[in-house]
């Protein structure tokens, strides 16, 4: 490879289009992303995709550096003796250095009959495959989301200000992340768009059929279309490379996001396992990791030693529909404080989330090394003391 330093960026999301734009400006560094799709895409507008409000896709010329070369191909394994990513179709690449950031995807529904007759929307394929049901299916007819979380939250909302008939069911409590003030609010704009909620443990889906969802307590709920939106997996190109990850199949990393297996390969985003206590999953903390991932690399060039990552997550945003949101404030520690905001307000503030999502992308392809982030010295070590703790204690 000469003298030249080859990095591979495995993945085009948030984490690792930071990550190559970061690095883009390095003289002596040539930047590689390889990439399934030949589109970006913003995830965090794939509900709207859903509601046909947004189609949920960036051209990648718009958010990477000029100099970084655009693969698009799919990663079958990594080759870490040889530093080769082999790619589906049989070719493979080579890299001095190699981040991680494949993300997350669907995940895979154990719950009988969820993974033939509901339809999952984690991914740009999966989002289009749904948007086409639905436009083939009559606006009166019923739709159940399952899961309580960001994503089955906008959905319900989005299809639900449709005039669509929704039913949202969720075995747990519904988004657990807000403040209870929040959380209170959110459920009124639901109702108000004609939501039906069914939460709680006895909400628990036991089956799914091409026409209900079956619950826990017995109750069948009549479901034309049912979205699942109960969770996200993780790709499993780490482990089929022989890279030690976590029980969800994150790559384990060292605090400075370093691969415990190979100093050279480095992880960012949903895909990555700090210590084994990885980040919330989010766009803004995809961004923040792919970002430190890269000062982790070009610090290992310049010999300095680098630092580990330290990363405050203030907020939590949710559209409820295209009139109304709630933008939740948190402490440093990622808990809930009874500050939001909600209405049209929230909304706002929603959609200055998303647009920025994409904006600090672009901002870091035209000036490497501006994205910053909060931190706050603390959280992380004490997370990581308790989850130490918790492993150490013994079993009785």
């Amino acid at each position: 490879m000469g003298n030249n330093i080859d990095v591979v960026v495995v993945g085009g999301g948030y984490a690792g289009v930071m990550a190559a734009n970061r690095l883009a400006g390095r003289a002596g560094v040539t930047v590689t992303v390889i990439n399934p799709r030949p589109v970006f895409v913003p995830r965090l507008r794939l509900h709207q995709l859903v509601g046909g409000t947004h189609e949920a896709v960036t051209d990648f010329e718009t958010v990477l550096a000029d100099g970084v070369r655009l693969v698009v191909a799919a990663a079958e394994r990594i080759d870490a003796t040889a530093r080769r990513v082999i790619l589906a179709d049989g070719d493979s690449i080579g890299y001095d250095y190699l981040i991680y950031a494949i993300g997350s995807t669907d995940a895979a529904p154990v719950v009988p009959g969820a993974a033939e007759f509901a339809y999952p929307l984690a991914t740009l394929e999966s989002a289009r495959r749904l948007r086409s049901v639905l436009d083939d299916t009559p606006v009166s007819a019923a739709v159940t989301v399952v899961g309580g979380g960001p994503t089955g939250i906008e959905t319900a909302a989005e299809l639900a200000e449709q005039g669509r008939p929704v039913t949202l069911v969720c075995g747990a409590e519904l988004l657990p992340y807000l403040h209870a003030k929040a959380r209170r609010t959110g459920r009124k704009y639901l109702t108000d768009l004609g939501v039906t909620i069914v939460a709680g443990p006895e909400a628990v889906v036991t089956a799914v059929t091409p026409h209900a969802v079956q619950l826990a307590d017995g109750r069948t709920v009549d479901s034309r279309v049912t979205i699942w939106t109960a969770g996200f997996g993780v790709p499993d190109l780490a482990a089929r490379s022989g890279l030690r990850t976590d029980a969800a199949g994150r790559l384990l990393t060292d605090e400075t996001l370093t691969s415990v297996d190979d100093e050279r390969i480095l992880a960012a985003g949903d895909c990555s396992a700090p210590s084994g206590v990885p980040f919330r999953m989010s766009a803004y903390a995809a961004g923040c990791l792919g970002a430190h991932a890269a000062d982790t690399l070009t610090a290992r060039l310049t010999g300095d030693r680098p630092e580990p990552i330290d990363l405050s997550l203030a907020a939590m945003c949710l559209s409820f529909g295209r009139r109304a949101g709630i933008f939740q404030i948190s402490r440093k520690d990622d808990t809930a404080l009874p500050l939001y905001f909600p209405g049209r307000a929230g909304k706002k503030l929603k959609e200055f989330a998303c647009r920025s999502s994409v904006a600090h992308l672009v901002t870091e392809a035209s000036k490497p090394g501006s994205h910053h982030w909060p931190k706050d010295g603390k959280h992380r070590p004490t997370l990581l003391a308790a989850a130490h703790d918790e492993v150490a204690a013994p079993v009785v």
